[in-house]
């Protein structure tokens, strides 16, 4: 880092030079932020690709840094009115803050159930805007500043420019694919981001009369380079077989540990990696409970060795179109926790130690973006655009064919498709029908 007075420059690998100014840095020197220097950017993702250590530190710095450019292209063009740019100032703060609550090890704790863990990452966000030292970086910016930084990460409010931060085309997708390509070594990631920052415009709703960051009909092609590339880095990198090993472990290790009552929802706020793998271990090596026994002596060891659980089997979604699958398939409900204790049963296995998954992430290629067509604006969103490729159907394809339903067992154990199938059909029949008459629901 390279200091002029209060701002800095800074090298990064993926964008070469970054300028952060006085706000910027003093929020950069507090705690809540440094501990994102901690805090692995695709969590467990390093045990399969070995260069995935870069951090949430760096990904901030890199949203920051493009939405201090995505501002520039977007005053350099057409006229728009002054209260557009009203709350445009307080956009790279709210780039540079927008992860700032993220648990250990990223995104995998929020895949389990509400009562588990204290919130997502967003929400947890307001906890650190309470910091005395976070406050004291933001009064320069004003009176209700720090507020208005956190309905944008939000995606609420009425600011223009929010869409940078949250929304189909924020700036944190264009930079955490092509960083996380970068370290992890694939190339899938590299999206234009150039093409998209100098297509990015501010354009007015004609439907709602508001504006909102939009896209000039000329870089729409780009969206299709960014639904490729998440579609790519999502079956390659996020849910590569062994991320997702390791990430069904370290979810087990902490939602049992949470139910023995060794560690709080609460607590799981603030610590960083190690931090957290470090406080499992001691307390449950000073618990005599037979819990306790199973994280200190079997699976903590098994996470820092990279002993992870193994396919039993797996069938992709593609193959499951006409299979109705019991309601808690995706999540972590002590439904699905009863069915897979049963099975570890079967297969001769200890409590805890076989983890059906299925990943969903719904949002993953949303589209809701105003397009410039020539001087008419309209809304690319689930109906799509006439005399466009069908971006809609196209994502919602890319989602169904990148999810696979996966059998973990924390020792090897074989099991046909069918004979998984046949499980989960047999839980479902026994289960109460819902609402709609059904004991499922269709993938």
């Amino acid at each position: 880092m390279q200091g002029h007075g209060r701002s800095l420059v800074i090298r990064d690998p993926v964008w070469n030079t970054i300028r952060m100014d006085a706000v910027a840095v003093a929020i950069m020197d507090t705690a809540a932020f440094q501990r994102l220097r901690y805090i692995r950017q695709l969590g467990l993702a390093h045990l399969v690709y070995p260069g995935a250590t870069h951090t949430r530190f760096d990904h901030a710095l890199g949203v920051y840094h493009l939405a201090v450019r995505a501002l520039g292209i977007l005053k350099a063009g057409p006229a728009v009115p002054d209260h557009v740019w009203q709350g445009g100032r307080l956009i790279p703060y709210a780039a540079l803050l927008h992860d700032i609550g993220h648990y250990a090890f990223s995104h995998a704790l929020e895949e389990l159930e509400p009562e588990r863990i204290a919130g997502d990452h967003q929400e947890i966000s307001a906890r650190f805007f309470e910091s005395e030292p976070l406050k004291a970086a933001l009064e320069p910016l004003g009176e209700g500043a720090a507020e208005e930084i956190f309905r944008i990460i939000m995606g609420e409010g009425g600011n223009a420019l929010r869409g940078l931060v949250s929304g189909s085309l924020d700036l944190d997708k264009m930079e955490y694919l092509r960083r996380d390509a970068r370290f992890c070594g694939v190339p899938y990631g590299d999206v234009d981001v150039e093409r998209l920052l100098q297509g990015l415009a501010v354009l007015r709703d004609p439907v709602t009369g508001r504006w909102e960051v939009g896209l000039r009909g000329k870089a729409v092609s780009t969206l299709e380079s960014l639904l490729f590339s998440k579609y790519q880095m999502f079956r390659t990198v996020y849910w590569h077989h062994g991320v997702r090993a390791a990430t069904g472990l370290y979810k087990r290790i902490v939602e049992t540990a949470v139910e023995a009552g060794l560690v709080s929802p609460l607590e799981l706020v603030g610590p960083t990696d190690e931090e957290l793998l470090y406080e499992l271990s001691r307390r449950a090596g000073s618990d005599r409970g037979p819990v306790a026994a199973r994280l200190a002596r079997r699976w903590l060891p098994a996470l820092r060795e990279r002993r992870l659980p193994k396919r039993a089997t797996e069938i992709p979604a593609w193959q499951l179109e006409d299979t109705t699958l019991p309601e808690w398939v995706s999540g972590d409900t002590p439904a699905k926790r009863r069915w897979e204790d049963g099975i570890a049963g079967e297969l001769g296995l200890g409590p805890g130690e076989v983890i059906l998954d299925f990943p969903v992430k719904k949002a993953m290629f949303q589209l809701d973006v105003l397009v410039d067509r020539g001087g008419q604006v309209v809304r690319l969103g689930r109906e799509g655009m006439p005399g466009l490729i069908d971006l809609p159907r196209l994502a919602e394809e890319l989602y169904r064919t990148a999810r696979v339903l996966r059998l973990f067992t924390f020792e090897r154990r074989e099991v046909t498709p069918e004979w998984l199938l046949e499980k989960l059909a047999s839980a479902g029949r026994r289960e109460k029908p819902n609402a709609a008459g059904t004991v499922g629901v269709p993938v």
